[in-house]
């Protein structure tokens, strides 16, 4: 059964469908209304409640924790009563139990594969620091399942000092996509962010509505 809470905040029309693990990813794909969806999914830590927050310009509507892997649920946000933002738990959190992180891995595997209503995926990229093997991991079974993706790198605003043998940003996103370039028949989209500095914001926010429209066009 789904299970909705419902409140307006200075008119975000906010949905939590809170579909908590273990699932039944047969109930949970019936639970739709035709609207479209973006998924954003990252590893544990990569700053993906602060991109959410930015993006709709609100503080606290996805909760940040310093504890790596707090989302637990797949979360919508309904904007503008006209798409959502769902927000997916992170992966890659060594310490929640190998059972629990199976079946995260699980449902939003099943949830990329089945979800009708899904028009994009955007993965997030920590551009902070160098590539990951599980973010490398994700982004091939996405591209090997024609899962239509979005690379958005993040924390672009940290700079690491050279002399400890940091890469900037920009060195770290550039190598991230020289690594996947053979996932893909034609390179993903990409957009550099930062929740501090609100960069890449409109951005991301623009290629949202241009998928949207696409999807609803076609």
């Amino acid at each position: 059964m789904c299970m909705a809470v419902v409140r307006i905040v200075m008119g975000l029309e906010h949905y939590l469908l809170g579909f908590h693990f273990p699932s039944n990813i047969s109930a949970f794909l019936q639970c739709k209304d035709n609207v479209p969806e973006f998924a954003l999914v990252g590893r544990s830590n990569v700053g993906k409640s602060s991109l959410l927050n930015s993006l709709v310009r609100r503080k606290r509507l996805a909760l940040i924790s310093k504890k790596p892997g707090k989302t637990q649920c797949i979360n919508h946000f309904r904007i503008n009563d006209g798409w959502y933002l769902v927000d997916l738990p992170g992966y890659g959190y060594a310490a929640a139990p190998q059972e629990l992180r199976t079946d995260w891995n699980k449902f939003t595997k099943n949830y990329f594969l089945n979800r009708s209503t899904l028009v994009g995926v955007f993965l997030l990229i920590d551009a902070s620091i160098p590539a990951k093997k599980i973010d490398l991991e994700y982004a091939s079974w996405l591209g090997q399942n024609q899962v239509p993706m979005t690379l958005v790198f993040t924390k672009c605003d940290k700079r690491k000092k050279k002399k400890n043998g940091g890469k900037r940003p920009e060195e770290n996103v550039q190598d991230f996509q020289e690594l996947i370039r053979g996932f893909f028949d034609t390179a993903p989209p990409w957009i550099m962010t930062s929740s501090v500095t609100n960069m890449g914001r409109d951005e991301v926010l623009l290629h949202m509505a241009q998928l949207r429209n696409y999807w609803l066009k076609h």
